[in-house]
């Protein structure tokens, strides 16, 4: 999936719905990307799209991007030099 500016979404990446609320990705079905509290055996019935955490609303799925979501930051990549 990618956002409303054309990006593609990330595990671990943050974001933002609307004005206020944020979240981390923890799935991108689209690129195979599942954290480890969310193993893709759990969660690839969905399909597609990717699997947000928010910080109050909880877990939402996004199969189609949602002009109010956007991209805040990505993930720092781990183990470079």
């Amino acid at each position: 999936m990618r956002y409303p500016n054309g990006e593609a979404a990330r595990l671990g990446d943050t974001v933002r719905a609307g004005e206020s609320e944020h979240g981390v990705v923890v799935c991108s079905l689209d690129t195979h990307e599942y954290s480890e509290q969310f193993p893709r055996s759990e969660w690839e019935y969905l399909g597609r799209g990717i699997l947000v955490r928010f910080e109050r609303l909880g877990l939402v799925h996004y199969a189609e991007p949602e002009p109010a979501l956007a991209l805040v930051e990505r993930r720092q990549p781990t183990g470079s030099a």
